[in-house]
């Protein structure tokens, strides 16, 4: 029986928002300290969407770079994981696909599961590679992080996509069996459909996380995987960036070794730059730590990372990848740091203003204004139907 090849990530490119508010801003409106922002949960400043900006406007961005790459013809399958739909039936990715000019002879789904949706398409991914090493799947996580203005989470709400390219002998990371999963039913985050912003029991949220960290490392081991000692950085899912070294002392803890300050730093110090600038992005924040460990860290040619994807509700998953020697020739730092630093900042009001910023659900004509400098924008709405448009 012939071997397997290799499947993993042989491409991968984030986007952003237009706007973005700093937590000085914040803090300074809402009479906080800016330490309990920047110092207590790792965040200096949030991505805000345009009125034209969405999660679909997002993972085109996202996408368009990597379809410049590599073409469209390997790609067979697209999936975009979200929890921040724009429609209960159709999947956003079929928008993406018609702005990014894919062929008709393309599967496209949508799939849901909080913050780990972005994990299960990646695997999902994996599997039909291995099915068929000939094809390439478009994996994107896109979503906007919000919450009620004046809630705890109001800090740590966020926008960002990233697209991934799944495809046998990868240029970036050799995704690794096997996988160590955990579910709990448990109600720490959630938004039904009747709200436009979620609900989080901070203390619950951050409880079950630990209790997933465990059950998924443990789940990992037992079915074989790699020794602690053998990672080189491990990159955990970021609600909020502190909750990455808060994860990684867990599992120290877990494992019976000595918390060292210098040891967790570096183990995740390099993955949580982009998403203290961006915030919470849901389904893209892991991933989004590992676009930034692989843009800043030194060389991680042959280097082992550990995953910990978490959605809250709860599923989690631990897996393994190594980075492929050459990875830095198809990486995207200028891309990605542009990204950020382009953004508009606003004040507090005008962040106030998108925050509350709907459109009227009674079927009519409603062009949004032309804000976003980004290549794809949401032009409005007419007849119930989202219409999009390149910029």
């Amino acid at each position: 029986m012939a071997e397997r090849p290799a499947v993993g990530i042989h491409d991968l490119s984030a986007a952003t928002t237009h706007h973005v508010l700093t937590h000085a801003t914040l803090a300074a409106s809402n009479g906080t300290d800016v330490a309990k922002y920047h110092r207590g949960i790792g965040l200096r400043a949030m991505s805000v969407p345009a009125p034209d900006e969405d999660i679909v406007t997002m993972a085109a961005a996202a996408a368009a770079p990597v379809v410049a790459r590599h073409g469209t013809d390997r790609v067979r399958t697209i999936v975009f994981a979200t929890e921040s739909s724009v429609d209960q039936a159709k999947a956003a990715g079929i928008h993406v696909h018609s702005l990014l000019g894919f062929p008709s002879a393309t599967r496209v789904v949508e799939l849901k599961q909080a913050c780990y949706g972005g994990t299960a398409g990646l695997q999902f991914a994996i599997g039909l590679v291995h099915r068929d090493p000939s094809q390439q799947v478009l994996v994107i996580a896109s979503d906007v992080s919000k919450y009620a203005l004046g809630e705890p989470g109001e800090a740590t709400q966020g926008a960002a996509a990233v697209a991934m390219l799944v495809g046998a002998d990868p240029a970036l990371v050799r995704v690794e069996d096997p996988s160590g999963m955990f579910t709990a039913d448990v109600m720490d985050f959630w938004r039904p459909n009747y709200r436009t912003t979620a609900l989080v029991d901070g203390h619950e949220s951050i409880s079950a996380y630990l209790q997933a960290v465990e059950g998924s490392w443990k789940d990992y081991t037992e079915r074989g995987g790699r020794a602690l000692d053998e990672f080189g950085a491990f990159c955990y899912h970021q609600p909020f960036p502190r909750m990455a070294d808060k994860a990684h002392r867990h599992l120290l803890n877990y494992c019976g070794r000595d918390v060292d300050d210098a040891l967790v730093a570096g183990a995740i110090g390099h993955t949580t730059a982009y998403n203290a600038e961006i915030g919470n992005s849901y389904t893209a924040s892991m991933y989004l730590g590992l676009a930034a460990l692989l843009d800043t860290a030194d060389d991680l040619s042959g280097r082992t990372v550990g995953f910990l994807s978490y959605g809250s509700g709860s599923v989690a998953e631990f897996f393994a990848g190594t980075v492929v020697p050459g990875y830095r020739e198809h990486t995207r730092p200028d891309q990605h740091r542009a990204a950020i630093d382009r953004r508009q900042e606003v004040d507090y009001d005008t962040y106030r203003e998108l925050h509350e910023h709907a459109f009227p659900v009674d079927g009519g004509d409603y062009p949004a204004p032309a804000v976003t400098t980004g290549p794809y924008r949401l032009a409005g709405l007419s007849g119930h139907k989202r219409v999009y448009e390149p910029r």
